[in-house]
């Protein structure tokens, strides 16, 4: 297992990689690529705990909008999963990829964030019977954009996102620190204002030292700063990681990796932009003038960098005038 996990804190990891696997479920999975649907593959991250690391670059036929990280926690009592994806389809890959791991159904699924792929997927897995849980935080967000975002996974996938109908979950938690137990396993759901969107949250295995920050922490790539994102909560997120001392960091986005890792991908990126946007204004410096000298030279080798800094530096700005 140390190995195995260990690789996957090195290396980017290449989702065509299976493990062994019976010759029916082969056949099966043969059958799904030749269809053209998304490949899910769940990796141990520790005992009984796994992930599927989505592609790192913008939402496409190929990945059905599935960019993003899932997991899956197995109990005795049942399946945990942690986030639903992007469409009806890509949750169906989802929960076919989950049975190629353990036979327990998956029971409860955990949506950690506003995002698309945190949560278009819940109406396939409420019609399997699942309950659905996620920040009351997100409700709103969740409730106002849900449409938009199907239209716009439209725009791109076609019919690949039919049957896919915004579901909101069927259970809110609203204290920041909620903790579930689930055939003896502890979750602790972790929300302190959210970050990349109103309701995002991170979800902690203490007997596991592990941790699933949703779209708290992104690696490998440059996290967005969309409306709806707050920089400053984003960084008190953030910052009730370290205490937690986590072994195993599952980002939302990006390699499984390790806290030294995130902190550079994700909090040094943001810490600098509020920095230098908060002088910004202070100085009454122009919005423009202060994108423009922003130094984006520590942070080019996220990938998406170019594409996404300008719009991540301005709408900083405009929070922090807010404040």
């Amino acid at each position: 297992m140390r190995t195995s996990v260990r690789r996957w804190f090195t290396q980017p990891i290449r989702l065509s990689v299976m493990p062994v696997m019976p010759m029916m479920a082969v056949m099966t999975m043969m059958a799904v690529t030749a269809a053209g649907a998304v490949t899910v593959d769940f990796r141990p991250v520790a005992d009984g705990v796994y992930a599927h690391v989505g592609d790192t670059g913008a939402r496409s036929v190929d990945n059905e909008g599935l960019n993003a990280n899932i997991g899956l926690v197995v109990t005795p009592a049942g399946a945990v999963l942690i986030d639903s994806g992007a469409t009806h389809q890509s949750a169906r890959q989802i929960a076919e990829a989950a049975r190629r791991v353990t036979p327990q159904p998956i029971r409860w699924v955990i949506n950690t964030g506003g995002q698309d792929h945190r949560w278009l997927g819940n109406g396939y897995f409420q019609s399997q019977g699942a309950e659905t849980i996620a920040h009351a935080a997100g409700r709103a967000d969740m409730d106002n954009r849900g449409n938009d975002h199907l239209q716009a996974l439209r725009a791109v996938l076609k019919e690949r996102a039919d049957g896919t109908v915004p579901s909101l979950p069927t259970r809110w938690v609203s204290a920041p620190d909620e903790r579930l137990e689930f055939g003896g396993v502890v979750l602790e759901l972790k929300h302190r204002g959210g970050a990349h969107t109103p309701g995002d949250m991170m979800v902690w295995l203490p007997q596991k030292k592990l941790l699933f920050t949703g779209d708290v922490v992104y690696v490998d790539r440059m996290l967005g700063v969309i409306p709806v994102s707050n920089t400053k909560r984003w960084l008190d997120s953030f910052a009730a990681i370290e205490p937690l001392r986590p072994a195993v960091l599952v980002p939302g986005h990006g390699r499984v990796t390790d806290l030294a890792t995130a902190k550079a991908d994700t909090q040094a990126y943001l810490m600098a932009l509020r920095a230098h946007m908060k002088k910004a204004v202070d100085d009454g410096t122009d919005v423009s003038a202060a994108v423009k000298s922003f130094d984006t030279a520590p942070f080019m080798r996220l990938l998406n960098a170019a594409d996404l800094m300008p719009g991540n530096a301005s709408r900083t700005y405009l929070e922090l005038e807010r404040e």
